[in-house]
């Protein structure tokens, strides 16, 4: 092919054009509303009288207490990875691939914990594992301020993102490929690990990476369940922020989780690539097919069992207490303003949260799904490709970080947006993000490529091959995608505890707020509050799943 012909320069020069318009959305935002203010605030955390101490580094370092911090922060999220990918996996599989009746409305309850504040799950622990709590009334036991009180509740919060992320690919795998390895003499396991595991590789390794970011930044649940002899980076940097005022220890606190959450990014985006192949999808609702034999229906079984047992009962523990004031008397002092922390009737968190929630969802998708599609050109320069990894690192820097550098950064025109409230939705999207650009790449990487080339043979434009090749495709992926930006975004604390303002709170600020007051009337409230919201993720996320069933045809 004479690649000077015009018709050839001019597909080159459109597909240049694509790629960097793709690429300028996710840039822009993440400049200006995450590496500008992390590094703003990092910035004044090692300027000490105008002179930049970098030495400080190596003085934090040195310390044994900063040590320990740093190898239990590492140590618990390996082993909250790994538990959660052993639990979560024969869950992951089920839901693929097996239909039994209320599947829909299981999904949407299994994520309902992961949306939940992290100081309300580990509440939730503390009153099942801890002093008076189930265990200690069934059977004296008491794992509170132990390890296994902080692994648990990570499974609790982690599993859902396993069983979406691994399970959304799971289901839409073509099974007559390992049907095909089995009639030519493999055994059903050899079958599955030579055929469907190298195709589910992606979706795990990606499915690993959020859960060990999220237990890596690991505050409410370690803060309550782990005391004083355990804490993580996230608790450290928040500790010395808020409690002790050294700015300039949490800014070296944060340029190390920085630094290692980008060498882990590193990593796993290297690994994922040379992992990647063109997998053969269908469409998932021809997958799914009732239990046969005894072995499924116990399969089934162990993993209703494990949903009823480690994610049920925490849950049925915040609906317990919320109900303890006779004549619902938690719920009705929802509705009543205390002229002290909130200066509206904390009921109306539920609104606000509803508003945030969509408008983070819009930007997240739209950001997120642009970066998507930009990643999974096979004309992607280097800065693309490495791009992947910088949009994950919102998950493993932290929070308590950027909600401080958001109101230290953005309080200048043409940005000063400390009294706008797009400032929450904006703080939750670059949470949101990074979950639409994992959800959506293993699907869109699974494309055949030369599906899109022959479109664009055929002088289709670039958008035109998206919306007639890709959409098709993602389309159910791209659902997962806004609803687990809608559900993260309906819990996020670290950041917008900070910037959320006093008359228009968000339901985990209220929350918080309510735990931080004395007294059972604001505790009541606090577990009256948790149940509105779980009740509002799960009705939310029940009608993203018959969304997504409905339109499952048309693909």
């Amino acid at each position: 092919m004479d690649l000077a012909r015009p018709e050839v320069v001019g597909r080159r020069t459109r597909s240049a054009a694509a790629r960097l318009g793709l690429v300028a959305v996710p840039v822009a935002f993440f400049a200006v509303f995450f590496a500008y203010p992390v590094a703003a605030i990092v910035a004044r955390g090692l300027d000490v009288d105008g002179v930049w101490r970098f030495g400080r580094l190596w003085d934090v370092l040195g310390q044994s207490d900063i040590r320990h911090v740093l190898w239990f922060t590492t140590w618990q999220a390996l082993a909250s990875t790994a538990l959660t990918l052993l639990i979560a996996l024969p869950g992951a599989y089920v839901f693929a691939r097996f239909d039994f009746p209320g599947k829909q409305v299981l999904r949407a309850v299994v994520t309902v914990p992961f949306v939940l504040p992290t100081v309300v799950v580990g509440t939730a622990f503390l009153a099942l594992v801890g002093r008076g709590g189930l265990l200690d009334e069934l059977w004296g036991v008491r794992l509170d301020t132990t390890v296994w009180a902080i692994l648990l509740a990570h499974v609790f919060f982690n599993y859902a993102v396993v069983v979406r992320t691994v399970g959304g690919l799971w289901a839409q795998l073509d099974p007559r490929q390992e049907e095909a390895a089995r009639m030519l003499g493999a055994s059903r396991w050899t079958a599955w690990r030579t055929v469907t595991l190298p195709a589910l590789g992606p979706a795990v390794a990606a499915a690993a990476l959020m859960v060990f970011l999220f237990t890596f930044t690991s505050f409410g649940v370690v803060q309550i369940l782990g005391g004083p002899a355990f804490s993580t980076l996230e608790v450290e940097i928040y500790r010395q922020t808020s409690e002790i005022f050294d700015l300039s220890t949490a800014a070296v606190l944060t340029i190390v989780q920085f630094v290692a959450v980008g060498a882990i990014l590193a990593v796993h985006a290297w690994t994922v690539r040379r992992r990647e192949s063109t997998l053969r999808l269908v469409d998932a609702a021809l997958t799914a097919r009732r239990p046969r034999g005894a072995g499924q229906w116990a399969l089934l079984a162990g993993v209703l069992a494990v949903i009823v047992v480690l994610l049920l009962l925490p849950l049925a523990v915040l609906v317990q207490r919320s109900l303890d004031a006779p004549d619902l008397g938690y719920y009705r002092a929802l509705t009543e303003a205390d002229g002290g922390v909130f200066l509206v009737a904390p009921i109306e968190a539920i609104g606000n949260s509803l508003e945030y929630a969509v408008v983070a969802t819009l930007i997240a998708v739209l950001v997120g799904g642009l970066a998507a599609a930009a990643l999974t050109r096979r004309d992607a320069g280097r800065f693309v490709r490495g791009f992947d990894a910088l949009l994950m690192l919102p998950l493993g820097v932290s929070a308590v970080t950027v909600g401080f550098g958001f109101l230290i950064s953005l309080d200048e025109p043409p940005l000063d947006l400390r009294s706008s409230w797009i400032l929450v939705p904006l703080a939750q999207a670059l949470v949101g993000v990074p979950f639409v650009v994992r959800t959506m790449l293993p699907v869109l990487r699974a494309v055949d490529d030369r599906l899109r080339e022959a479109a664009a043979v055929l002088g289709a434009s670039p958008w035109r091959v998206w919306r007639e090749i890709d959409l098709p495709m993602v389309r159910r992926a791209l659902l997962i995608a806004a609803g687990f930006a809608f559900a993260v975004s309906l819990g996020e604390f670290g950041a917008t505890v900070f910037i959320a303002r006093p008359d228009n709170p968000t339901l985990p600020v209220a929350v918080a707020r309510l735990l931080g007051r004395a007294g059972d009337l604001n505790y009541g409230q606090a577990m009256a509050l948790s149940t509105v919201l779980m009740v509002v993720c799960a009705v939310a996320l029940l009608m993203l799943e018959r969304l997504r069933t409905d339109r499952t045809g048309e693909f």
